[in-house]
């Protein structure tokens, strides 16, 4: 009898699309093992969502200029469809910014909070004097005290990957308005993490030291004999599940205390929608819980959401944590920032019908228990050698064949085979990996059979034997065919879009996994096949160096001085430059134009003449700012009419960051008429 499985994914921030390391260290693996507890007959409940209560979201909006919602519901879509257009098959895939959701945590933190969990605690903190508001760690920037690195955030460097506290920064500074911020009293309300270190010892190093990963287990071994500290579950913000008590006015809930919630709220969704009862799920043992996440989320799905659920005291603790390592590209780390990453959403543009390509090519680079690299070089090989040159081909040659031969009627053959046991073989070796988590080994088991598929029809030869001893040829394609429905089968969890196409192919339906290890005969003599297909096609040199290009423009553009800067206009020869007149001028008038929100109508001293100017610049100035100003004039520009003034002429400025627009003017007044260059 399959234990109930709770299986969760990581959250993914809605402040940026979804990239091929997300994908390689929570999302397919995840995927893989929720469709093959599927296929055992488990009760799977496979949950995940969007956070949209992270700092990441509110830096992000204020870099953009909108709100955080308009940034939560731009790639909180982005995201969802990337992951159903790869075959994600969460059962229920929600966001943090449901009123549910809402409830669900709220609900949590007071229940903990009658039950005297918290501790209200009165504490400096860092605050912008300027921008008016306390700053979240992530809004703090210094430099890191253990590498040097001066980008460091206030709750940890990512250059060196070492969790820190805004206290440990040196020249902290806002990331807001680049101050140096003040501290400033404030209460919030923590969770004494450091009464839960017998707890977490003996459920953890104690209970899991031989089923957990050393990755996993060695992080929280490190946590503990270091000692916890306590931990507030609260922040001073305005973007988040608001604190439900009447003296919490202006704090939300630490983006870490709702975020894990969320994987409860969402069960809730879905269970409600499904007939089904979400706490037989949470607080039953009769359920697996198990969470998929990346190295970066050990300690809060290992030990504060734990505590939490410990506290809460109605909540079954994870039997697993199967934390992935980071994936590289091109062997440098994936940053968003840098925008050195190959995105979810492109892919599928740009590699249309082709997402068990990515899928295979992630799952075999899987960093499981240490960092791995993904080349696009290795891609293609990995697309062109293995799913082509092996698997592909050896699918084609037994449809094929039995087509030409048999009509597409699968011909008599040994039941008994000895060949037909690897098929058992691998189902029973696939079912072990991955019940231990063994991502990159289960796929090679299902490889190996495709590989022995190919190797047997290449030494039986029916293409050949089909003249001489047809009866060995039938057998050999019988058993050929038995071979590729248990690849259609076994295929399904790693590769869920080839596994349709296949058994489309030969005219057959899923069965269960207990099934394929259990079963002699896939497909009975006599049995129709569809006409084949090809599951994979060859990926070109183009293809590649098209990709490679894209990062190596990445480069250039992380390269810039001013990555804002836009790219240089044409080049130009220097008779081209003789040709511009720019001269010193003043101002001498300034009026509105009517029925024009962004022209001023200028009469400008050029030192030549007295001419009209217009000029879109009526959003950063008023006229009587600008009377009196010098400035540049590009003299000799065609006159052209705007709103039916004659325009004689351009003016120089530029566009600050905060989107004003600036002159361009001498150092100190000159004579008007001076030529410029």
């Amino acid at each position: 009898m399959q234990k109930r499985k709770m299986i969760t994914a990581a959250l993914p921030y809605a402040n940026g699309p979804v990239h091929i390391g997300h994908l390689a260290g929570v999302y397919i693996p995840a995927d893989v093992y929720a469709r093959f507890q599927r296929r055992l007959g488990s009760d799977v409940a496979f949950i995940c969502g969007s956070d949209e209560h992270g700092i990441p979201i509110t830096i992000r909006a204020k870099k953009e200029g909108v709100t955080p919602q308009d940034i939560v519901d731009n790639y909180h879509a982005i995201i969802k469809k990337s992951f159903e257009d790869l075959g994600i098959s969460f059962d229920e895939y929600s966001r943090t910014s449901s009123e549910n959701h809402k409830k669900t945590s709220q609900d949590f933190f007071l229940k903990m909070y009658e039950n005297g969990k918290f501790t209200e605690e009165i504490s400096e903190q860092y605050y912008d004097e300027q921008a008016g508001e306390f700053l979240a760690d992530r809004y703090i920037v210094g430099t890191c005290p253990k590498c040097g690195n001066d980008g460091a955030y206030g709750d940890q460097c990512e250059k060196c990957g070492s969790t820190l506290s805004p206290s440990e920064l040196i020249n902290p500074k806002s990331a807001l308005s680049g101050n140096v911020p003040v501290l400033k009293e404030t209460k919030n309300w923590y969770l004494p993490l450091n009464e839960y270190e017998d707890f977490l010892n003996e459920w953890i190093l104690e209970g899991h030291k031989d089923d957990w990963k050393p990755n996993v287990y060695g992080q929280v071994k490190s946590w503990l004999n270091d000692g916890l500290k306590p931990r507030a579950m609260t922040r001073d913000l305005n973007w988040g599940v608001q604190v439900p008590l009447p003296d919490a006015e202006g704090k939300v809930l630490y983006v870490w205390f709702d975020a894990p919630i969320g994987y409860i709220s969402f069960t809730k969704e879905w269970a409600a929608k499904n007939g089904k009862n979400w706490e037989d799920y949470w607080q039953s043992e009769d359920s697996d819980l198990i969470h998929f996440i990346g190295k970066d989320n050990i300690v809060f799905h290992c030990i504060i959401f734990p505590a939490m659920m410990k506290a809460h005291g109605k909540y079954i603790m994870p039997s697993n944590v199967p934390a992935f390592e980071f994936l590289n590209l091109e062997n440098d780390k994936i940053s968003t920032s840098r925008n050195w990453a190959v995105w979810a959403h492109e892919y599928v543009e740009e590699f249309p019908g082709q997402q068990d390509v990515l899928r295979y090519a992630l799952l075999s680079s899987a960093p499981e228990t240490k960092d791995n690299n993904f080349t696009w070089k290795d891609f293609q090989t990995k697309n062109n050698s293995e799913l082509v040159g092996i698997f592909g081909n050896f699918i084609n040659r037994v449809a094929v064949l039995i087509h030409k031969y048999y009509d597409g009627v699968i011909p008599a053959g040994n039941e008994n085979a000895e060949e037909l046991s690897e098929i058992s073989k691998a189902a029973k070796e696939i079912n072990e990996y991955l019940n231990k988590y063994e991502f990159r080994n289960a796929l090679s088991a299902l490889m190996n059979l495709a590989r022995f598929g190919n190797q047997y029809l290449q030494t039986e030869e029916p293409w050949k034997t089909i003249k001489d001893n047809p009866e060995k040829a039938a057998n050999s394609l019988f058993v050929g065919a038995q071979i590729a429905v248990g690849l259609a089968q076994l295929c399904e969890p790693f590769m869920p879009f080839s596994s349709e196409k296949l058994l489309k192919m030969f005219n057959t339906e899923k069965i269960s996994w207990q099934e394929v290890e259990n079963a002699q005969v896939l497909a009975k003599t006599g049995h129709t096949i569809n006409e084949s297909s090809l599951l994979f096609s060859k990926i070109e040199d183009e293809t590649i160096d098209f990709q490679i290009q894209k990062l190596e423009n990445t480069k250039i553009s992380n390269a810039k001085t001013n990555p804002k800067a836009n790219p240089m206009k044409e080049e130009i020869t220097f008779d081209d430059f003789t040709k511009v007149d720019l001269r010193t001028a003043t101002i001498l008038e300034a009026e509105k134009v009517e029925k024009a929100d962004k022209l001023l109508k200028l009469k400008v001293d050029t030192g030549v003449d007295v001419r009209t100017v217009v000029s879109g610049i009526a959003e950063s100035f008023t006229p009587e700012e600008v009377v009196g100003k010098q400035v540049m004039i590009l003299l000799n520009l065609a006159p052209r009419k705007i709103r039916g003034i004659e325009s004689q002429g351009m003016l120089l400025l530029t566009t600050k960051p905060d989107g004003k627009l600036s002159f361009v003017t001498p150092d100190e007044t000159v004579e008007n008429g001076i030529e410029v260059g």
